[in-house]
């Protein structure tokens, strides 16, 4: 017998006089107290009640599945792995929200799963007329709204993004190219020759195996040489073609606005040190755009002009970034390719995976450190670069169960973070999930490019000085653009035409990408949003800029969203700047707009006015996720004060290298940064099962 709401809602706020839920309206209830506290979206308890229509007698074991599955996709996972929520429900739900200070009053999922059996759960999803299995191929289990795979349940959607990537990869990898006979030759010029006792050049070793198959992924840390190796890829990939008489149609592109300007500039500056004929040169493009862009975006769908049925006029694509895309994404990028490209992915496989739901390249780069090639690989590999691999370290595939590891490469020796470098040894020990080793390195100081700034309470005033100065002679803080901003205006009686207000505006730009403030959390007073208000308070008293509005001259913002009439995109960075009136009774007037990089790798600048930006905020702080495929001068990264479902090594390792030459870590209490080091993101999905043959995870 159903209780009623009010003997629920007593349940719910004294949990241990709650007995197991009995029926579907009592789920519905509960689930809207845990919408009212933020703990599902919206969007889970809008997705339940759709369920509810369509089945009223489902299980309510069922509909919490499913509810706990659409929660999960908002946290990046593309399925419910039954087993791993019943072992720790509040890490694998990522529980309690960020910024609730009393889940201990609302009955937790770990509360009511605690008694729950994982097989039992699973029997009553295979019996649910909700479900489908994964082996059931009939038209009535197309039509049924989530699909069970073993222990983990997905939305149909997702399923269908896992199998069509899938699909293709199988076909790529079994899709063999014929790399050109003076393969060796080729690589010598390129490379130089392999020396005896020299360490592997794992950069010479990833273009010859990107040059026999129709996928490959080159993965490495930050300095690795990623743009160089596949600058030098390209090379040689075209110049065989450009000697054929027919060369090939090369595109490029990254997930952000941000990653493709950076890659735009990186690649313009090596195609012109390359030595190749003037011929191949001219046939390598350095133009880089959105992957967004590549697809044709359709604003308001989720649709492309690129795909199966329109596919992409291309026979090369390199994607960089790649760990930002997302599980949808690389579906419908698979979707559009031609079936005789290749396909080249570019990324950091410790790198946080994307916002969106996935993590693609982290799940095809699992086994990346340990290598896996088969004996064939391995002979081919050191017969063509004339490398040696018998002292690597690497693990043999001796019984094919590894087909993706014969097309990866991970590069492994740092150019810009080298053994002298404290940011490349705190990286190495957070990524390594050692963290008294990198206390001890953040402690001794004895690297002059890492910092450590402990507070002493909220109010600790090294942190507003920290801001405002960095660090002495060498790492800035935001003083430093806003002297740029004041110091180099040019004269107001010059036009809005004249070279030199975009050569401030640029000047303004780059000196504002010296120093930059990173957080783990939106909320809370150690969060985005809390800080960014701090932060301008501080400011305001220092008299470095006038806030008395919305919009003030120095003002730093963020996009948070693709503006294609704009051709701005989410992660661009822009600084509203007072500049001339062009014309009209206002001309000469200063009036405010916003000068962002033009993206294209050559310094340009697009002035926008700020009535015409609507998906913007405040970014004197950013999120780590939001930095993703940015580089900073000097980038300090802030902790909040207690430990979060969001702190993990991944959040830690990727903050630390967004610093090109100075890092520091601010830590409002010790030990949080010890405890988010030990934790490593999990994010669940089945592609790496499905890739694999016999069906089962390796740990």
């Amino acid at each position: 017998m159903s209780r009623t709401f009010a003997d629920l809602s007593s349940a719910i706020d004294n949990p241990s006089s709650l007995a197991p839920l009995t029926s579907a309206s009592d789920l519905l209830i509960l689930l809207d107290r845990w919408v009212e506290r933020g703990w599902l979206r919206s969007l889970d308890k809008a997705f339940i009640g759709f369920l509810y229509e369509l089945a009223p007698q489902s299980d309510p074991l069922v509909l919490l599945a499913a509810a706990l599955t659409s929660h999960q996709l908002g946290h990046g996972h593309v399925c419910l792995d039954l087993f791993e929520t019943l072992k720790a429900p509040d890490f694998a739900l990522s529980l309690p929200p960020e910024g609730d200070e009393q889940s201990d009053v609302l009955l937790l999922p770990s509360q009511l799963l605690e008694t729950l059996d994982g097989a039992h759960w699973c029997k009553v999803l295979a019996s649910s007329a909700l479900v489908a299995l994964a082996a059931d191929n009939s038209e009535a289990a197309h039509q049924r709204p989530l699909v069970l795979s073993g222990k983990r349940l997905y939305l149909r959607r997702y399923w269908a993004y896992e199998r069509r990537i899938d699909a293709a990869l199988r076909t790529r990898l079994a899709q063999g190219e014929t790399p050109p006979d003076d393969l060796p030759q080729r690589l010598d010029e390129l490379f130089g020759a392999a020396r005896p006792g020299a360490v592997i050049d794992w950069q010479k070793l990833a273009c010859a195996l990107a040059t026999r198959g129709a996928f490959s992924i080159i993965t490495g840390g930050p300095g690795t040489g990623k743009t160089t190796t596949v600058v030098r890829l390209l090379a040689l990939l075209q110049a065989p073609a450009v000697e054929a008489g027919q060369p090939l149609r090369i595109r490029l592109a990254a997930p952000t606005g941000k990653a493709a300007a950076r890659l735009t500039e990186s690649i313009s500056q090596q195609v012109q040190s390359l030595q190749v004929t003037e011929d191949v040169r001219e046939k390598i493009p350095c133009d880089v755009t959105t992957v967004h862009r590549l697809l044709g975006s359709r604003p308001g769908t989720r649709h492309f002009r690129h795909h199966a049925g329109n596919r992409l006029p291309l026979d090369v694509l390199v994607v960089d970034e790649a760990s930002m895309i997302d599980l949808e994404m690389m579906a419908n990028l698979l979707d559009a390719l031609p079936a005789h490209a290749r396909l080249v992915l570019l990324g950091d496989k410790d790198q946080l995976a994307s916002v969106e739901a996935g993590a693609v390249l982290g799940d095809l780069c699992r086994d990346a450190e340990a290598g896996w090639y088969n004996p064939q690989t391995r002979r081919w590999l050191e017969s063509v670069s004339g490398e040696s691999l018998q002292d690597s370290g690497l693990h043999e595939d001796h019984d094919g169960s590894h087909p993706l590891a014969q097309q990866l490469v991970m590069l492994r020796h740092s150019r810009r973070f080298g053994e002298g470098s404290g940011i490349g040894q705190l990286a190495r020990r957070v990524n390594q999930q050692l963290p008294e080793e990198a206390r001890q390195l953040l402690a001794a100081g004895h690297y002059d490019d890492v910092f450590s700034l402990p507070l002493k309470g909220e109010h600790d005033h090294t942190f507003e000085r920290l801001l405002l100065d960095g660090h002495g002679e060498g790492p800035k803080g935001y003083r430093h653009y806003l002297n740029i901003l004041r110091q180099q205006r040019p004269p107001a009686e010059r036009p809005l035409e004249h070279p030199d207000w975009i050569n401030w505006a640029r000047e303004v730009l780059q000196a504002f990408d010296t120093f930059q403030l990173l957080c783990a959390v939106r909320k809370g007073p150690w969060g985005v949003e809390g800080l960014n208000l701090r932060i301008t308070e501080t400011l305001v008293k220092a008299r470095l800029i006038e806030h008395d509005q919305q919009w003030y001259e120095g003002r730093p913002v963020l996009m948070t969203r693709n503006d294609y009439g704009l051709g701005l995109m989410n992660g661009d960075i822009g600084i509203a700047l007072k500049l001339p009136e062009r014309e009209g009774p206002d001309a000469g007037k200063p009036v405010l707009r916003v000068a962002f990089p033009r993206n294209d790798g050559q310094g340009g600048v697009r002035f926008v006015l700020p009535s015409r930006l609507n998906d913007v905020e405040t970014v004197y702080a950013m999120t780590v996720h939001k930095s993703q495929g940015s580089e900073f001068a000097h980038t300090a990264l802030i902790l909040p004060d207690a430990l979060n479902p969001v702190l993990t090594k991944e959040l830690i390792y990727t903050g630390i290298t967004r610093a090109k030459h100075w890092f520091t870590l601010i830590e409002p209490r010790a030990g949080v940064f010890e405890e988010a080091v030990q934790r490593k993101v999990k994010r669940l999905s089945g592609l790496m099962l499905e890739l694999e043959e016999g069906g089962e995870v390796r740990e």
